[in-house]
């Protein structure tokens, strides 16, 4: 097929956007590897214009030419060093060609520059359908462009743009009688190499083989056209699923879990979901959240359906498609539909098997799941108590007894003590800073296991995990545990005078930060620890405002300091030869400042440096 040439009054000549520019000197003059991606972008665009049609013409068959096929159609010209890419989609009227063709939104220009001034240029390759600037492609192979268009309204005209990949482009009345558009690329010499029908082949098999509309060369599709996820499990090829998981994401990693799912009760439903292998994709965007493609009857109705599967399910990528969901049902309805809730609880039921039999068959790979998605995990817990039972058993946690292996809340309860009743957590800042808490010194002398939660996210999942199999969670920092078994106790280095002087000195030192300061029952090698006699949903409440970025100043709690303690005897001693002692007063101040380090708390790490180095001058001066 050829392009019509216009015989209209000549065609206004117009400058790209400043952006647009960058954009077209990059990709004409830099980038050179995958280079035949152009052609995967040309059919992705024409793609979503049949895609758009079809809706169309749902609701409105007053449109031009409504019988045409919805098809696309490539064709080389070797001689000629041409490629033409023809489709029946929407098309575009004059306005809509400068509108779509002469602007990029300036975000993704810039991110896209900076990709490649980085220097990653191949990587820059991958990922030009990210940022908009799909359609420019063409210029990594072609001299010239000529876009003939003419919009599927009965009242548009057809029109003409062309541009030469330099800083102007010019757009003007076209003759073309048919609805859709069609590309003519004039290559350069150097990309003579794909005005072969072969080549084009083989571009179409590895990147578009299962775009929705048939793509022909004369009279031959080329593409499969059947969707993967309207085939039985038993017909598709593990490549074949990593290659739509490619086109769906442009990930180069293979995804981690795929779950293919044809259902005729509840709901008449097609699928293909897949987990990726990492929570960030993409080179720039480093996004975390997928996209559900919708399709009614094979027709793409939603782009992206957020609501059909719980938000905490959102790293998840994928299609679906239902007979169930009326065609003629709006976008903005289509989410309320009754079939939309049947879907999403088939979906959402089976992810959450595939899920646990990851766990229970592949320890390896579900613990790089958990590493990527757990934090997704902990959000369900406390959102969705719908599906509390499947998700508990997701869930992995650090302990004071599994070093860095990860134990399930079963795990934790076949491993209580004669007596236990409670499940004990400690909110730690990190795993290391969990590891070395004072809390953890009673608990370590009776044999009781500590789960050891130090992600931020930890306290939001608390709010929606209160117990487990009739035993309650129990933060270690309350000020009046009472713990199960026994342990050997500490003997007191100092006498109760000279206890209550030190306490009475650290609460002169720290005033209203510390409601009290008082003598531990519990420390036994640890000097002090900060504890709390509020309701345990106050403090996790101030963890998820630090995940907010809301931190404000931490609630007084009670500072325990412990007899047992030879730092805490040392400073007695001191206090009882000098009661103004500096050394001391900068000694508790930094056991208190300490104490809110451990706990995640401490506001400015920094202020602590001066007064270190006051206590260090007067060690070294013995």
């Amino acid at each position: 097929m050829t392009t019509e040439q216009s015989t209209a009054p000549a065609p206004e000549a117009l400058t790209f956007k400043a952006e647009v520019q960058q954009v077209l000197h990059i990709l004409a003059h830099s980038l050179y590897t995958d280079r035949e991606i152009f052609l995967r972008e040309l059919i992705s665009n024409a793609s979503d214009s049949l895609n758009r049609m079809q809706f169309e013409m749902l609701t409105n068959r007053e449109v031009l030419d409504p019988e045409a096929e919805l098809a696309i159609r490539v064709e080389a010209d070797s001689e000629a060093k041409t490629i033409t890419i023809s489709d029946s989609g929407t098309g575009m009227t004059s306005d809509e060609l400068v509108e779509h063709l002469g602007t990029i939104a300036q975000s993704s220009a810039r991110a896209f520059v900076q990709q490649t001034q980085e220097g990653n240029k191949a990587a820059a390759s991958e990922i030009i359908g990210q940022f908009g600037v799909g359609f420019y492609s063409v210029f990594m192979v072609a001299d010239k462009v000529t876009v003939l268009s003419r919009s599927f309204r009965l009242e548009a005209e057809a029109a003409l743009w062309e541009s030469s990949g330099d800083a102007t482009f010019q757009v003007g009345p076209g003759e073309r009688e048919q609805r859709g558009t069609t590309i003519t690329l004039q290559l350069k010499e150097d990309a003579a190499e794909f005005a072969n029908s072969w080549r084009l082949e083989q571009i179409i098999k590895r990147h578009s083989d299962f775009v929705a509309f048939p793509i022909y060369s004369g009279d031959r599709q080329i593409n499969q056209q059947k969707a993967l996820w309207r085939r039985a499990p038993r017909e598709v090829e593990a490549e074949q699923y990593q290659n739509l998981y490619r086109q769906l994401t442009l990930d180069a990693d293979a995804p981690l879990l795929q779950l293919h799912l044809s259902t005729d009760v509840p709901v008449d439903m097609h699928s293909i979901l897949f987990v990726p292998a990492k929570r960030e994709r993409g080179l720039i965007e480093r996004r975390i959240e997928g996209k559900v493609k919708l399709y009614s009857r094979k027709v793409l109705i939603l782009e992206e359906a957020k609501d059909i599967l719980p938000n905490y399910f959102r790293f998840v990528e994928g299609v679906v498609d239902s007979e169930d969901l009326p065609l003629n049902v709006s976008r903005e309805a289509v989410q309320s539909a009754p079939v939309m809730q049947r879907i999403r609880k088939t979906l959402t039921s089976r992810l959450h098997r595939e899920l646990n039999d990851l766990a229970s068959q592949d320890a390896e790979r579900f613990a790089a799941f958990w590493k990527e998605f757990g934090v997704f995990i902990k959000e369900g817990i406390a959102t969705d108590y719908e599906n509390r039972n499947e998700l508990l058993k997701l869930l992995r946690f650090n302990s004071n007894r599994s070093s860095d292996e990860l134990i399930t809340l079963e795990q934790y309860k076949s491993r209580i003590v004669d007596g236990q009743t409670e499940i004990y957590y400690l909110l730690a800042s990190s795993l290391e800073a969990g590891c070395t808490s004072p809390h953890l010194d009673p608990f370590t002398a009776r044999g009781i296991e500590v789960l050891i939660l130090h992600d931020i996210m930890d306290g939001f999942m608390l709010s929606g995990l209160r117990d487990y199999e009739g035993l309650k969670l129990r933060n270690v920092d309350e000020a009046n545990l009472e713990l199960p078994g026994s342990a050997e106790e500490a003997a007191p280095q100092v006498d109760d005078a000279a206890f209550a002087r030190i306490a009475e000195r650290a609460k002169a030192i720290l005033g209203d930060k510390v409601k009290e300061v008082r003598a531990s029952k519990l420390l036994r090698d640890s000097p002090a620890r900060l504890v709390s006699d509020d309701d345990a949903m106050g403090r996790e409440m101030q963890r998820i405002q630090q995940m907010l970025g809301r931190e404000g100043e931490a609630a007084p709690r009670i500072l325990e300091l412990n007899p047992a303690s030879g730092l805490i005897a040392s400073l007695a001693r001191r206090l009882e030869s000098d009661a103004d002692d500096t050394v001391t007063t900068a000694a508790i101040e930094q056991l208190y400042d300490n104490a809110l380090l451990i706990e995640g708390l401490h506001q400015n790490p920094a202020t602590m440096v001066p007064r270190i180095m006051k206590l260090l001058e007067a060690a070294a001066r013995g």
